[in-house]
C-alpha cells in the first residue's frame, strides 16, 4: 500500500502501463475547470470511510495508489477545491479514477 508522499509514496509522474501484473493499480488525473491540477493531497479511503494512504498528485495531476481488490473511495483536496470519486477493482490490473474538483 502507498503511504503518505513523506513516506515513501511512488513517484507520480508519467502513465502507468496497462500491464500491472498481478497487482490493483487505482490511478488518475486530478482536474479542475478540465485542465489538470498539481500539488493536491489525494487521499485513498476504504470501504468503510477509513484513511488508507495519501499522495501529492504530480505537476500533471497524475496520482497512484496500489492497493487490495474491493471498493475505495479517492478524494482530492487542493486550493481549487475538493472532490471525491468511487471506484470498484475487483481484480488486478488498472482501474482508471480521475476526480475533478471545484
Amino acid at each position: 500500500m502507498t503511504m503518505s508522499s513523506g513516506c515513501g509514496a511512488p513517484d507520480q509522474t508519467g502513465a502507468v502501463g496497462t500491464d500491472t501484473g498481478d497487482q490493483t493499480v487505482l490511478a488518475g488525473k486530478v482536474r479542475s475547470g478540465g485542465q489538470p491540477v498539481g500539488g493536491a493531497f489525494v487521499r485513498l479511503l476504504d470501504s468503510s470511510g477509513e484513511f488508507t494512504a495519501e499522495v501529492v498528485s504530480s505537476d500533471e495531476g497524475d496520482f497512484r495508489f496500489y492497493a487490495a481488490q474491493g471498493s475505495w473511495t479517492v478524494r482530492a483536496l487542493h486550493r481549487d477545491g475538493s472532490g471525491e470519486a468511487e471506484v470498484s477493482a475487483q481484480g488486478p490490473g488498472l482501474h482508471q479514477v480521475d476526480i475533478s474538483v471545484a
